[in-house]
């Protein structure tokens, strides 16, 4: 544990009697009236569409608990930096001292690289695949079996869709031009980067205009072409290449504290799971909608090159990819588990995609 969270930690601990008292974790039952008082820490910054604010984000989530319990479920949201660091959630959450956090699972593969799966795979399903697979395939409960050591329970929040490879100062036509390059990247892909010769560094959003920007890093991925112009990365890097390799879907996580979780009478939980589960559709439809429009001004308004990875790019992304999810599983039987539940599901729905989408898209609207 790092000192700055173990600081954290134990001021939290100390002051836990206050909290109590001033609004922290109330503890819930079936026949008590008094309101539920909790906090939501997140990953991300202060007024970002999705990750914060707007349709499908976790203060939309909060509102709709908070309509649909009549003000019995009151949740205080604070983004990242407010109450805790951006990537601090999962141990404070594990500590019992927040009760909520909103951020992608795959920031905590660290701790357990089955978390990788549940945000989204590289080379993996798209969001109706990852979404089936989590509700009627298995994922949910294997998330929660992959949790359940650390106190914790876990439910999908929102969907990006398919992301963009990101941001280059040079476009890449061949795989050499990686071995060397600073990129900020998350998760698996950043693993996959590596073994490529990328040094893969995290950054939490606020920080990556400024790091390409200045130098600091030579490329970097965020989301798509909505949420990448609001962070103006395209007036650090004018190189955009596109294919979403590494995130063709990717799910947020709203992180429960088990304790407090198995407190809650049996309606504030069904609430919980509702607006969640609205929410992520109502998240992918609001970024479908935005950005069009967007990849449009960036290329026509901005200068951007939007173009995609050459072939053999993606060949050695693919092979550096599933290279990584052998070793991973084979090293880890709950991994492995996860991993082939994934696969053996991602093959069915191979299948029938291959069979509707993507036919749909190749001969009827001629993609």
């Amino acid at each position: 544990m790092s000192l700055s969270r173990r600081k954290f930690l134990t001021a939290a601990a100390a002051s836990s009697t206050a909290g109590l008292i001033l609004g922290a974790p109330a503890i819930a039952n079936a026949q008590s009236p008094r309101p539920v008082n909790w906090r939501m820490t997140n990953a991300y910054g202060p007024g970002a569409p999705f990750y914060t604010e707007g349709p499908g984000s976790p203060t939309d989530i909060i509102q709709k608990i908070g309509a649909m319990s009549g003000g019995r479920f009151n949740i205080q949201h604070f983004a990242a930096g407010e109450l805790i660091p951006a990537f601090e959630g999962f141990e404070a959450v594990q500590a019992g001292i927040i009760e909520m956090n909103a951020a992608n699972s795959y920031f905590w593969s660290g701790t357990t690289f089955a978390a990788q799966y549940f945000t989204t795979v590289p080379f993996g399903m798209s969001y109706m695949g990852h979404m089936a697979w989590l509700y009627h395939g298995g994922g949910l409960e294997l998330w929660q079996e992959v949790y359940e050591p650390y106190g914790l329970v876990a439910l999908p929040i929102n969907n990006t869709g398919v992301q963009m490879t990101g941001w280059f100062r040079e476009p890449i036509e061949d795989v050499n031009q990686l071995r060397g390059l600073r990129m900020r990247i998350p998760g698996l892909a950043g693993q996959v980067y590596a073994a490529l010769g990328v040094d893969a560094r995290v950054l939490p959003g606020g920080e990556i205009f400024p790091a390409l920007e200045r130098g600091v890093i030579d490329a970097a991925e965020f989301v798509g072409p909505y949420q990448d112009r609001r962070l103006g990365l395209h007036n650090a890097a004018k190189y955009y290449h596109t294919t979403g390799w590494h995130e063709p879907a990717t799910t947020g996580e709203l992180l429960i504290s088990k304790p407090h979780w198995d407190s809650l009478p049996e309606d504030m939980k069904m609430m919980v799971r509702s607006a969640c589960q609205a929410a992520c559709l109502e998240s992918l439809a609001w970024s479908e909608a935005v950005n069009g429009e967007a990849l449009t001004d960036l290329v026509e308004n901005h200068g951007v090159t939007a173009q995609v990875l050459p072939d053999p790019v993606l060949k050695a992304l693919r092979e550096a990819t599933f290279d990584t999810l052998e070793t991973e599983a084979n090293a880890d039987p709950m991994v492995r588990k996860v991993h082939d539940s994934y696969m053996a599901f991602k093959a069915k729905h191979d299948r029938w995609a291959g069979a509707s989408e993507g036919l749909w898209l190749k001969d009827i609207l001629g993609v």
